[in-house]
């Protein structure tokens, strides 16, 4: 894990401040909307010196790209390894899996150099074809899920610090909003792997639209940070932060900052989500996902409905609506986790608990369970947290 400022929750901006706008009022802009890690790629080494520069002027931790890291790779890393806003080195997107041996030399290459920055390399969702997932050569046995293969392959071939995947789930479609069935079997195997593994993951929330991929509300951006956060993951991304161009397909629009710097709508809502987030740090930060499952009338493929809660948790009932519902433990406390799945209604909630139990609010702070009505409503992609223990 990247060495990370204060005891704020790891966020990273995926396409963040661009190398033309690194000055200190662009990184303190990105550090205001609860973002402190950025990605951006650099055409030089020395771009990169320079930001790293302002980013730690700004307490924004860097996660660079630039053509020395492979074409160079001893002489770069030697002299970015001992900067204080160093966060990691961004080496490949979405690599396939014949590319994996490659990428484990180049990453056990870094290593011997610096091994307290970590190697980040994201990979593919579970909707990539299977011929990029397994490769040309990839054999799978009979009933073998590809995708689960692929970061099997991954993880035995390439000696990352972290897992990192990206899964964007809320899609539309003639106007109607929907998520990807597939998404939480994702999230299903992602944990498995880091937990097999002990590998800490990093998960992503869609905040610029582009086809089939809408503009994304708060409560779709709660429902997609907070279920990671349930199922453990130990940093969170936003794809992307800066508009990444014109000169794609894929009709990109409405990102947090837009292509000519000017803030959209999107900004305001990541940033209300990232306090959110910051103020649960000492919760989310470290914990051990212990138990994951569902509830409602149709369980996500791939996931599980509840067997038994833990005792302090007497009953609990989402009504007709699904929940993700989560069981962490960091340090001597334990957290159940709840988020309502539904991005556009509210669900009813209905908990009966010890009376040890206590809730853990949006700002941090606990009060007794029992002080809560006894059915109350779960706003569209949010949660409700309890908690007992030292």
């Amino acid at each position: 894990m990247p060495e990370n400022s204060g005891d704020q929750f790891p966020i990273m901006a995926w396409i963040g401040v661009p190398e033309s706008e690194t000055t200190v009022e662009r990184f303190k802009e990105l550090k205001e909307s609860g973002i402190n890690i950025n990605f951006s790629v650099y055409s030089s080494l020395e771009a990169v010196e320079k930001a790293l520069e302002v980013a730690r002027q700004t307490g924004v931790k860097l996660m660079p790209a630039c053509p020395e890291l492979s074409m160079d790779t001893e002489n770069a890393v030697k002299r970015l390894m001992n900067h204080p806003a160093l966060a990691g080195y961004h080496l490949r997107d979405e690599p396939g899996a014949d590319d994996f041996s490659m990428l484990g030399e180049w990453v056990r290459k870094i290593q011997a150099i610096d091994s307290r920055h970590p190697c980040y390399i994201n990979l593919f969702p579970n909707y990539a074809g299977q011929e990029v997932l397994i490769g040309k050569e990839g054999v799978l046995a009979p009933g073998e899920d590809p995708y689960a293969k692929h970061v099997e392959m991954f993880l035995a071939e390439v000696p990352v610090q972290f897992i990192s995947f990206d899964h964007y789930p809320v899609v539309e479609e003639n106007g109607m909003r929907s998520l990807r069935p597939g998404w939480y079997k994702n999230l299903e195997i992602i944990a498995e792997a880091s937990r097999t593994s002990s590998k800490p993951f990093w998960a992503f929330a869609l905040a610029i639209a582009h086809k089939p991929y809408p503009i994304p509300t708060v409560a779709e951006l709660r429902l997609q940070m907070f279920s990671n956060l349930a199922y453990g993951a130990q940093a969170l991304q936003y794809f992307t932060y800066w508009h990444p161009g014109d000169d794609t397909p894929w009709d990109f629009h409405d990102s947090p900052i837009n292509l000519d710097g000017s803030r959209t709508v999107v900004y305001d809502r990541i940033q209300e989500v990232n306090r959110e987030i910051h103020s649960l740090s000492h919760l989310f930060l470290g914990a051990e996902l212990l138990s994951v499952w569902h509830t409602g009338s149709q369980i996500p493929e791939g996931t599980r409905p509840i067997d038994q809660l833990p005792a302090e948790i007497r009953r609990l009932d989402t009504g007709d609506g699904g929940a993700v519902v989560s069981l962490l433990k960091n340090g001597e406390r334990h957290y159940l986790v709840v988020v309502n799945r539904d991005f556009q209604s509210p669900m009813s909630l209905s908990a009966v608990t010890e009376k040890k139990v206590k809730r853990v609010l949006k700002d941090g702070t606990m009060a007794s369970a029992r002080e809560f009505p006894a059915v109350e409503m779960v706003g569209p992609g949010d949660m409700v947290i309890f908690t007992w223990g030292k």
